[in-house]
């Protein structure tokens, strides 16, 4: 055989060889039914095999980060406030007279900046316990200082590390212009031996199919005392979730413009007492009582129950699930202040 053809023999042997592979890989592709028609296999992703424990948000990898807690001021020279829409989980409760504060918890988003940080009371250092938390706060009640002087908790104080871990913005007044970034949070934990790992024990979640029991509400409202403390929320339903107002002002961050966007909304109803001059005040965090979950448009009555510390939604004697993404707590003296 003459070099040419033998050229010519490994050329058409190349481009058969080439037929071949391609119709094994279009083969591998085409998928037949029972009747023989071919129809196209979508592949899908394989879900993330781990959560956020507050959140029930998918991760790549297991968050082990222990959660922080910051005592967050909400009067209205305190607003808008850092760090917020980063939040996990945030408490709105009474402090004195008709003033709210805010226990905000972060673990699977963290905040470059988070304020203005305030005093602290004994029953958020008891939430916060319940997180097993590292405990941000600025100043304290009596009650609360017995509790964090006692070792209760794991905490950072402001009156501590005033100017040095904690910074007085310029463009606040004090006491509505205590400052902490989480590296500074990192930092005082590192300081005092603390450790920041350990995840707090999760919720329990909804699936993406299960479906949300409850009749249909496009809006809540909370009358805590003042028009400065009248909150409302409002659902979006193209972005299922609901933008938080206060004073008839969006929730927002103040160095960013973010919304605080909510996918929980729980109200419970705690008895309070006020138990000295000052307006402070005793509120019973363990026993139980009537409650309000709203999730994806619809709110269902239920009960809270205080389990091993966190407060959580029952129904028919099992613990309601929330839907994945962050939870407002707002804890009332009264249902009677809510109106939907």
């Amino acid at each position: 055989m003459t070099l040419s053809k033998r050229l010519f023999v490994i050329l058409i042997g190349l481009m058969l060889l080439m037929v071949g592979c391609s119709k094994n890989q279009e083969e591998k592709q085409d998928v037949e039914d029972n009747e023989g028609r071919d129809i196209e296999v979508v592949e899908k992703e394989t879900p993330s095999p781990y959560t956020y424990p507050l959140t029930g948000i998918a991760t790549d990898e297991e968050s082990t980060d222990r959660a922080i807690s910051v005592m967050i001021n909400n009067h209205p020279a305190a607003r808008p406030q850092s760090g917020l829409y980063k939040a996990d989980v945030i408490y709105e409760i009474l402090a004195e007279g008709g003033v709210t504060r805010f226990l905000a918890v972060f673990q699977s988003e963290k905040p470059e900046i988070v304020g203005p940080v305030r005093s602290s009371r004994d029953y958020y250092i008891q939430l916060a316990k319940g997180l097993d938390s590292f405990y941000v706060f600025h100043g304290w009640s009596p009650e609360a200082k017995v509790l964090i002087n006692e070792g209760f908790i794991d905490s950072l104080n402001g009156l501590t590390y005033d100017g040095i871990l904690f910074k007085r913005a310029s463009f606040r007044k004090a006491p509505h212009n205590s400052y902490i970034t989480y590296e500074n949070i990192v930092k005082g934990a590192e300081e005092n031996g603390i450790s920041l790992s350990g995840a707090p024990t999760a919720y329990t979640f909804l699936k993406e199919e299960d479906e949300v029991p409850g009749t249909e509400v496009s809006s809540v409202s909370i009358d805590y005392s003042t028009d400065d403390f009248f909150v409302e929320y409002k659902y979006d339903s193209s972005a299922e979730n609901y933008m938080r107002y206060s004073a008839d002002q969006q929730t927002v961050d103040y160095d960013t413009g973010e919304p605080v966007l909510v996918n929980n909304i729980f109200i419970v109803e705690m008895e309070h007492a006020v138990v000295d001059e000052k307006g402070r005040r005793d509120i019973d965090i363990t026993s139980g009582g009537k409650a309000l979950l709203l999730q994806k448009g619809k709110m269902q009555e239920v009960e809270w129950r205080n389990i091993d510390g966190r407060i959580v939604p029952y129904a028919n004697g099992a613990e309601v699930s929330l839907v994945p993404g962050k939870t407002w707590i707002n804890v009332v003296p009264s249902l009677n202040q809510v109106s939907y």
